[in-house]
């Protein structure tokens, strides 16, 4: 299908952000959060007494999706498909939703137009955000700059990648899900998966309210490249775009442990971390890589070197800081870096005020990464067990753990002999608690980390 944009945030004649105040719209979106109330966390409503007014308000999302779909002519079999599939929920006791069909008619990943708006609705959790499989609705478009689609086309392919941006939703994203995933959705059967969507306007505000807060605390005098990104939330999103874009397809490449991703496997949390941050010091890497390639545009060798700030940047303010100390796999990444740049001289605490030898940082960065690179490498050879040892050893060389931690004693205090998931249990749920640097930081952070719950671009400016 010919898709045409009359102008950046245009679909096909829509302007997507007059969406989020049309009757239609603001129907669906009500419907859906009247149903929330009604429905149990595997997504259907139990309570007979609750079908009448369920059905009521299914009829109207059903309706209200019928009135949006010519503005997405691109999801016209979708949306079709979609309100067959509420038809067939309400018939059918609405028990557990099977939105099996609907969803595999979505296929975003084969439009990736910048501007292109979508309407998506689905029982679905949203990560980070509501656990249960609610009825979500979210008015979204696509962020897909030029510069990007040069970077996809060549070295960087990842056809399921779909960055996005808010323009209204429900609930459920009120929160701090940056993420739209298909394995998210209520269905019969898993299929396979063919794209993964990544709300990027909200991690580029996130990125700059945080920045922002931290460098004031910190007395850090930020690079005037950075100082850019602070003021302009247009280029923040496009950096972190060109940054998910390397880092999602790097978690199935390179030499990896033979299950990367540690799928339904009850694995030490810092195993998590070490992937995460492998994939984004490889968006660090090969932004370097294309900073000093001639052949790349100017666009995207300007681009490339902002994503080397950002990846640092958010990492160290903000995945530190972020959440509980519940096994946060993404705190302790942070934690991590953080520290290896300090240890290796390249990041400074000095007089209470933090300072770094951005010269000296990408060799260091980069040597981080050849580290957790080494690690998988070796780790075919390895039993699984011994992986996870070599793996703790890596980390506690640079980050200090707690000290009533069983596996920081070494091996020889821990049940080798056991059921791995005992080994696994012997992990503190705060293994590598924060330094009295972070411990300082996080009390002054906090209530700005905390703003920025259900934040978008627009809502940042």
């Amino acid at each position: 299908m010919d898709i045409t944009l009359d102008s950046p945030g245009t679909t096909a004649g829509t302007n997507n952000n007059a969406l989020a105040t049309d009757p239609s719209w603001l129907a669906l979106k009500h419907g859906a959060t009247t149903l929330q109330g009604l429905q149990a966390k595997d997504g259907s409503v139990p309570n007979a007494e609750d079908h009448p007014a369920a059905r009521e308000l299914i009829a109207t999302i059903s309706a209200s999706i019928a009135a949006l779909a010519p503005h997405f002519p691109h999801d016209a079999q979708y949306l079709s498909l979609l309100q067959d599939d509420f038809a067939k929920w309400s018939e059918q006791d609405l028990a557990v939703p099977d939105f099996l069909d609907s969803l595999l008619a979505f296929n975003p990943q084969e439009h990736r137009i910048d501007g292109l708006g979508h309407l998506v609705v689905f029982p679905m959790y949203t990560q980070n955000g509501s656990t249960s499989r609610f009825v979500e609705a979210v008015l979204v478009e696509v962020i897909w700059p030029e510069f990007i689609g040069e970077l996809e086309a060549g070295n960087y392919s990842n056809k399921l990648f779909v960055p996005l941006r808010f323009i209204d939703f429900t609930p459920g994203y009120d929160t701090n899900s940056a993420v739209l995933f298909p394995e998210s959705v209520a269905v019969r059967e898993t299929p396979t998966f063919t794209w993964g969507a990544i709300f990027q306007d909200r991690e580029a505000a996130r990125f700059r309210r945080v920045v922002k807060a931290a460098a004031e605390v910190t007395r850090l005098d930020l690079p005037t490249d950075v100082v850019e990104l602070l003021q302009n939330q247009a280029l923040t999103q496009e950096t972190f775009v060109m940054w998910d874009l390397i880092h999602d397809r790097t978690h199935m490449r390179g030499d990896l442990p033979f299950d990367p991703f540690m799928i339904k496997q009850r694995m030490p949390y810092f195993l998590y971390s070490l992937e995460e941050l492998r994939c984004d010091l490889t968006a660090f890497r090969e932004s370097v890589a294309v900073e000093h390639d001639e052949t790349a545009s100017p666009e995207a060798r300007h681009q490339a070197k902002v994503v080397q700030y950002a990846v640092i940047f958010d990492r160290i303010f903000r995945f530190a800081i972020t959440g509980s100390r519940v096994r946060n796999y993404d705190g302790l990444g942070g934690q991590l870096l953080f520290a290896w740049l300090h240890q290796h001289h390249v990041l400074h605490w000095t007089d209470t005020k933090l300072t770094i030898d951005w010269a000296e940082v990408p060799d260091v960065v980069i040597a981080l990464g050849r580290e957790i690179e080494d690690l998988y490498w070796r780790s075919i050879d390895r039993p699984k067990l011994a992986h996870w040892l070599a793996a703790y050893q890596l980390v506690s060389a640079t980050l200090t753990p707690n000290p009533a931690s069983t596996w920081a004693k070494g091996p020889d205090a821990l049940p080798l002999t056991a059921p791995l998931r005992e080994v696994t249990d012997q992990v503190m749920d705060d293994e590598f608690p924060l330094s009295m640097f972070y411990e300082a930081l996080s009390k002054k952070m906090s209530g700005v980390i905390e703003s920025t719950t259900g934040i978008t671009g627009t809502s940042a400016e």
